[in-house]
């Protein structure tokens, strides 16, 4: 990796719109190719002094030259971890911009003892989650899945009224685990419509449950109230198995449990359980293991939605994330405080 030549002064030092932090790229060799192929990297140019076609995948294979200039690292999937002994090898490093989510991969404690500022796109991230969990929504209601297949396998018209009496959007019961940022934006997005919203989040109060619009409720009065559940609660020892075989059990008959969240909340045998019974549906971004085995049935059950974790941010909408890091940079340079910083105690509450 090549750092470009270039000033560089200590944050400390920085006058409005004058300067250009020494910035290097740390991330994966294919979201670095997309971002490169998208042009979502050309506008951190004019807002750093930095090489957008060089990026680190690994610090102990960078001459330590050129990473002891480095003043803000710019992190994606696939960053190297943060250790100790790669901040030696940065000791002007004030900043990591994460144009991506979640900071648990790479950012560590040393990080926060070094007093290095950090900030991460997951608000960016968290719109087209919560885009995604909106469709997912009014299609199982609507039980869209299912009419489509009917209707392949018939070849005709179905009899709509009969078969499907009971299916809709008008005031079903939605409930929404997790008052994230995801949960909020998907709170904001049900807002206009015809439904009931049930909220479970231990941090949030009556008070604020009705400034969201919604019914704040415990977890088992969710599951067994809900016609579709959205699972946005944060990866904890505390959440693993959130929704266990009991728990699911509660679940109506016909519901639909969504997880767009991390696989580890659901017990995922015991979910495939259910499924296979036939007595609920699911949509699901993320499993536990992250692939399911080439035998698991949730690959060609009727009743379930299967996709590769591809509610978050995907192909242009990386740009997006990018954008907004890169605003992250303007500020840092401007010697403004960054509008999505990140301290280490919101690690425990976020994905």
């Amino acid at each position: 990796m090549l750092v470009p030549e270039g000033t560089l002064l200590n944050s400390s030092d920085r006058s409005a719109g004058s300067l250009r932090p020494r910035t290097a790229l740390a991330m994966g060799c294919e979201v670095h190719s997309s971002l490169i192929a998208e042009g979502a990297l050309d506008p951190l140019q004019s807002v750093a002094t930095v090489d957008i076609s060089a990026h680190i995948t690994d610090f102990a294979a960078v001459e330590p030259a050129q990473l002891a200039a480095v003043e803000v690292l710019f992190t994606h999937w696939g960053a190297p971890m943060l250790t100790e002994e790669a901040l030696r090898r940065m000791p002007r490093l004030r900043a990591v911009v994460h144009a991506a989510g979640s900071i648990k991969h790479h950012v560590t404690e040393s990080v926060w003892k070094r007093g290095i500022a950090v900030s991460s796109a997951a608000a960016a991230n968290a719109l087209p989650v919560a885009e995604f969990t909106l469709a997912a929504i009014l299609f199982a209601n609507k039980r869209v899945l299912d009419i489509a297949r009917a209707y392949a396998h018939s070849r005709e018209q179905p009899a709509l009224l009969p078969y499907f009496t009971g299916y809709g959007n008008y005031h079903r019961t939605v409930g929404i685990v997790g008052a994230s940022r995801i949960g909020r934006r998907v709170l904001e997005l049900l807002r206009p419509l015809d439904l009931d919203v049930l909220l479970h989040d231990p941090y949030v109060d009556r008070d604020e449950a009705r400034a969201l619009g919604v019914e704040l409720v415990d977890l088992d009065t969710l599951a067994g109230g809900s016609h579709v559940v959205s699972i946005h609660a944060p990866q904890l020892p505390e959440t693993r198995h959130m929704f266990d075989k009991r728990r699911l059990a509660l679940l109506r008959d016909g519901a639909t449990l969504i997880n767009t969240a991390r696989g580890s909340l659901v017990d995922t045998d015991a979910l495939t359980e259910r499924l296979v019974s036939g007595r609920i549906h699911a949509v699901l971004d993320v499993t536990e293991p992250d692939v399911p085995p080439a035998t698991s049935p949730l690959y060609s059950l009727p009743n379930v939605l299967l996709t590769p974790h591809i509610a978050g941010s995907l192909g242009n909408e990386l740009g997006r994330m990018t954008h907004w890091a890169v605003d992250e940079v303007r500020r840092y340079a401007r010697g403004l405080p960054f509008a999505y910083g990140v301290g280490p105690d919101e690690l425990t509450r976020s994905a």
